[in-house]
């Protein structure tokens, strides 16, 4: 079976009284994204509509978890055949009541500046609201999200959002990935902490897995741009070595083209960024670059 291919593994007729619903296994490989994954597709079929599903996959267990994603699949599938069997119409009723998410875009700003400083109004701040006063002169649509005024919950790594393409959490990070969904271009605005981004913003990068999941599954608009601004406290060029890979990685993980950076050192002496010579303009510079 090639990647991304759906797989029939079961398919059977549940005749009730007034109609036969087709209830329907598949399993999915993408070992291409992580080895040995395995994705399985319950649903339940009522003329051609498909009224009710479940997703499971292998990452979801542990080694040592004595159940296995197959296991709880047709688990799940013999649960549904007796709720169909009891009462098709209540089942119909309870599945179609469920929510639904996605990450649909009604309007989001074609520049998205993911500020990741924990501090208001520190540099990240300004030079995250440089990055936006260019990016709206030259026509676009721009915000600024201010990772540390949000509730983001640390990715645990359940894996569950391959299932589904949504994260298992309800909070501020599903409007975070609707925005990054919608964008033309994502800018980064980080410090250094620690020869990395900060705690926020790592959280940030990780939660966004789920949006990984959303393309795996349904597939990824190509084109989006992104950029980098940095700023570190330290002198020298070498303070950036792991913030750039990280957010490089972030990036390509979800399909943004990382398409430049701009790196600004020795800030604890400096202090602030606008007595920096030159630092407006080179980030003006890289903005007009990546909008282009």
């Amino acid at each position: 079976m090639k990647a991304g291919e759906d797989k029939i593994l079961q398919r059977k007729e549940i005749k009730t009284p007034d109609r036969t619903y087709i209830l329907l296994i598949t399993e999915r490989y993408l070992g291409a994204h992580y080895p040995g994954m395995t994705i399985y597709t319950l649903r339940i079929v009522s003329e051609e509509n498909v009224i009710a599903l479940f997703r499971t996959n292998t990452y979801e267990y542990p080694p040592s978890s004595p159940i296995s994603a197959l296991g709880v699949l047709e688990a799940k599938s013999d649960e549904w055949t007796r709720e169909l069997l009891s009462d098709p119409s209540e089942f119909q009723i309870w599945h179609e009541s469920r929510e639904i998410r996605s990450f649909a875009v009604s309007s989001t700003p074609e520049v998205l500046i993911l500020q990741g400083s924990p501090r208001p109004a520190g540099n990240c701040s300004v030079t995250a609201g440089w990055a936006r006063a260019l990016a709206e002169r030259a026509g676009r649509t721009a915000g600024v999200v201010y990772l540390d005024d949000l509730t983001i919950r640390a990715c645990i790594g359940c894996y569950q959002c391959y299932n589904t393409g949504t994260c298992i959490f309800n909070d501020d990070m599903a409007g975070i990935i609707r925005a990054i969904s919608g964008a033309r271009v994502v800018i980064i605005c980080s410090p250094v902490y620690t020869n990395t981004v900060p705690g926020s913003l790592k959280i940030v990068f990780d939660r966004c897995q789920a949006y990984h999941a959303w393309q795996v599954l349904n597939g990824h608009s190509p084109g989006k741009k992104g950029l980098l601004i940095s700023v570190a406290g330290r002198k020298g060029k070498k303070n950036f070595t792991c913030v750039t890979r990280v957010v490089d990685a972030f990036m390509e993980n979800i399909h943004i083209r990382p398409s430049g950076s701009v790196l600004i050192d020795d800030l604890d002496r400096i202090k602030d960024i606008r007595n920096v010579t030159g630092a407006e303009q080179k980030i003006n510079k890289a903005v007009e670059n990546v909008l282009e």
